[in-house]
């Protein structure tokens, strides 16, 4: 699908051992539908449902079944999937409503995992998110394939120019050889003229003369038979030497993409390394992230399940009498939320300190190994082409020697026709000896004089035309010529057009990203957060062996307190903070994207970082793009949405 569906269609779901749920089936008309309740009721499952009718082989299979299935209806269309466990891991078929999912997963099915919300906590590149939809890859092929063909327009120009600077000399050789054919043709009919007189003198048998003028005729046309022989073995020749030229430039080649000892294979196990490394340091972050904002928190004491803690440590610590311990909650001390014992405020803030430069440690070394996993990725696809371009170089290298050994034997067959022809020149020369004793001694002289007047006029006429073709390609060269330089000023454009396209595309996605987290900010109003934007900037990266420039994508905070504003970085953000961050980034990015033009539908999912009344706003601003927001609240979050949308209550 491509194209917005109408927004009166109803979407109704069937669902078989999709997340949690055993079996369901649930209609929902266009518009809001809140899927309402208590943990474990499966209104994530049902979200699982539909992410994968729409694509998206996220979902995961119920754990005691090995099938599972979705049937969604959207107006007067049908769409399946099937989950099936194989070996350990879910496979997925049917006919989903995309095939490529990717846009989707990342900025319309907004779970608690989903990668653009969980992007801003783990500090990815912002970039390669918000890019990601963009097909890059596509353009930079389209750039190589474009140079490429200015690359051979550059070189047939250079070969045509070279041409059009031969064209004085040619027509200078083409004048002294019509002058030299017309000489010629007047001795040769000199000659055939004596042989008339020749012939009116003479009273001998007309046999004999009718046999002198044969064998010279078979001479003639063994010596044009011999020259197109020789000619044939130059071709030939000319042949080897090219491929034996080209043998060994393409010998070089495969031998300098053999010096690199490093396989693919090599390569791929270690990059998966690496990234087992890197999630696994993500995991890490994760959970010091976690610990950090749980603990300020705790210290602001501004938290409800901080409040509970303060409430379990005053019951442990009633006296007899009961008096409850005040120093609990003085300045310099607090509660210890692991043991509940009292602990100095300072060591709980040194012990921080330790975390927060512990949380950067691994940040650091995560951010090592992304760029290292990305050197190794360009590494393994330059080794990748490498291979490719050995493989070719070894087919090319078969057939090279194919050609030459064929060459070879043509050469050996045609030197042999060569001698045979010789020696057969060599023989009716002879036979023409034997006119030499009789009165026909003049007549043969002219005979043979004319006999080579007229292979020097069909030599001189065939270098002729060839001299001729040549000035008219050259001169057909300079309108081709003129083609190929309007071609090269296109290509040059679109090269140009394609190279700055990343950049533009950039530029309109960080623009857009950050009008749409304004709008957004706006109506959650957040009194502490100011402003959310993204920032391009250059920064130079390794790939493989060479360093390039790279735009990279940052993300900046202004905060205000006490009426005074500050930039902030997303490091100091709470827990609360990053995951609104995240969620505001993700919506962004549904709207930039367009995503609304091509998928029917937005999911929701874990707002409980928000209050009900800025979910509401959230709704309300999304409704206007999207058929079906559907999205998943427990019954307080809930309490500030319209009652016009539709409730499900049981999945």
């Amino acid at each position: 699908m491509s194209s917005q569906e109408s927004v009166d269609e109803t979407l109704s779901v069937t669902a078989e051992n999709v997340g949690g749920i055993d079996r369901t089936e649930v209609t929902l008309p266009s518009g809001v539908a809140v899927l309402t309740g208590r943990n474990a009721t499966n209104r994530t499952s049902f979200l699982q449902a539909l992410m994968a009718a729409f694509g998206s082989e996220k979902p995961s299979l119920k754990a005691d079944a090995d099938e599972g299935s979705v049937e969604l209806q959207l107006g007067s269309e049908t769409y399946t999937r099937t989950l099936t466990r194989r070996n350990g891991t879910v496979a997925f078929g049917g006919d989903p409503y995309f095939e490529d999912p990717e846009l989707a997963d990342l900025f319309a099915f907004l779970l608690e995992d989903n990668e653009a919300r969980r992007a801003i906590q783990r500090g990815d590149d912002l970039r390669e998110v918000i890019m990601r939809p963009v097909d890059t890859a596509e353009i930079e092929r389209q750039i190589d394939e474009l140079e490429t063909e200015k690359r051979e327009i550059d070189q047939e120009i250079s070969r045509l120019e070279r041409f059009e600077e031969d064209l004085p000399e040619l027509e200078s050789k083409k004048r002294s050889l019509e002058t030299e054919l017309e000489e010629t043709r007047e001795e040769l009919a000199e000659v055939e003229s004596e042989l008339e007189g020749l012939d009116a003198d003479i009273e001998e048998s007309r046999t004999r003369k009718e046999e002198l003028e044969e064998l010279f005729s078979e001479i003639r046309d063994a010596q044009s038979r011999l020259e197109d022989v020789e000619f044939e073995i130059e071709t030939e020749r000319a042949t080897i030497q090219e491929l034996s030229a080209e043998r060994e430039e393409l010998r070089a080649d495969t031998g300098d993409a053999l010096d690199d000892d490093r396989s693919v294979e090599q390569l791929e196990g270690r990059i998966e390394e690496l990234r087992d490394r890197k999630r696994a340091l993500d995991g890490t972050i994760g959970k010091l992230q976690s610990v950090i904002s749980f603990n300020e928190e705790l210290l602001e004491g501004d938290d409800a399940t901080v409040e509970r803690v303060f409430q379990a440590a005053d019951a442990a610590d009633r006296t007899d009498d009961g008096a409850i311990t005040d120093e609990l909650l003085s300045a310099d001390t607090t509660v210890c939320w692991t043991c509940g014992s009292e602990v100095e405020v300072d060591r709980i803030d040194g012990t921080l300190d330790r975390l927060r430069d512990l949380r950067k440690d691994q940040l650091s070394q995560r951010n090592e190994l992304e760029e290292r996993i990305d050197d190794l990725t360009t590494e393994r696809k330059q080794l990748r082409q490498q291979q490719r371009q050995q493989e070719r170089n070894e087919r090319r290298l078969e057939r090279i020697e194919t050609e030459l050994e064929s060459s070879r034997e043509r050469i050996e067959t045609l030197e042999e026709k060569r001698e045979a022809l010789e020696s057969e020149i060599e023989e009716l020369e002879a036979q023409t000896d034997s006119f030499e004793e009789t009165d026909y001694s003049e007549v043969l002289d002219r005979h043979r004089k004319a006999n080579r007047l007229e292979l020097e006029v069909g030599r001189l006429e065939n270098e002729l035309q060839s001299v001729v073709d040549d000035i008219q390609e050259r001169e057909n060269a300079t309108d081709a010529r003129e083609e190929l330089s309007t071609r090269r000023e296109e290509i040059t454009d679109d090269l140009a057009d394609l190279r700055t396209r990343v950049d533009r595309l950039e530029a309109e996605a960080v623009e857009s990203f950050n009008e749409h987290i304004d709008a957004i900010l706006e109506i959650l109003e957040y009194e502490n957060i100011d402003r959310i934007w993204i920032d391009r900037r250059e920064e130079t990266v390794r790939e493989g062996r060479r360093s390039v420039e790279r735009t990279a994508f940052d993300l900046h905070v202004v905060r205000s307190a006490d009426g005074t504003a500050y930039r902030d970085t997303v490091d100091n953000l709470s827990e609360s903070e990053r995951e609104v961050t995240g969620l505001v980034f993700a919506l962004a990015g549904y709207l930039v994207h367009d995503v609304h033009e091509m998928l029917p539908v937005m999911l929701l999912d874990s707002l409980e970082a928000i209050d009900s009344e800025r979910i509401a706003a959230v709704v309300d601003y999304f409704e206007e793009y999207v058929d079906h927001l559907v999205i998943a609240l427990l019954p307080e979050d809930a309490q500030a949405l319209s009652e016009e949308y539709t409730y499900v209550t049981e999945i």
